[in-house]
């Protein structure tokens, strides 16, 4: 029954066995390697992608915050009378550091700028490029202006330039 081919043929079927499980695992674990590696890199994909979407996040939080700054400081300045005559601009950058730059015609007028602006809600700092400069006085239309100088002179009358 157990003749020396079948006793081959059962040996070089087991062989044949064994070397296709050995083939078969070697090659699952390149596979496997090769499925973890792209994982991986899916993941470092979302990763990054998740640290750009915040990054844009915090950026457009930041804007919309400044904006708002922004906004409640010129109405405050908008609307006092005492600033009517002034010239002011205003930026607003970092989440809260104010620039306040422009001409007002006096002190007073700037230190109730600067006051106005500080004491907004959102602002953190003032940064201060006001310049006073007094208004120049309007000139009167129509007349001309009188200039101190000499004393008129009076010319007589000849006979070739009569009066």
């Amino acid at each position: 029954m157990n003749s020396p081919k079948r006793r081959s043929k059962v040996l070089l079927a087991g062989g044949l066995v064994a070397a296709w499980s050995c083939l078969a695992m070697a090659q699952q674990g390149q596979v496997g390697q090769g499925i973890d590696n792209a994982g991986r890199a899916v993941k470092r994909g979302f990763q990054s992608a998740g640290a750009a979407v915040q990054g844009g996040f915090i950026k457009t939080r930041t804007s919309v915050h400044n904006m708002e700054v922004v906004s409640r400081v010129y109405s405050r300045l908008h609307w006092d009378k005492a600033l009517t005559t002034s010239n002011l601009e205003l930026e607003v950058n970092n989440g809260g550091i104010a620039t306040l730059t422009g001409v007002v015609p006096d002190i007073a007028a700037k230190n109730k700028a600067l006051a106005l602006t500080s004491e907004t809600v959102g602002v953190l700092q003032v940064v201060d490029q006001v310049v006073v400069t007094p208004p120049i006085p309007p000139i009167r239309s129509g007349a001309a202006p009188i200039v101190p100088g000499t004393p008129p002179t009076v010319i007589a009358p000849t006979a070739e330039t009569p009066l």
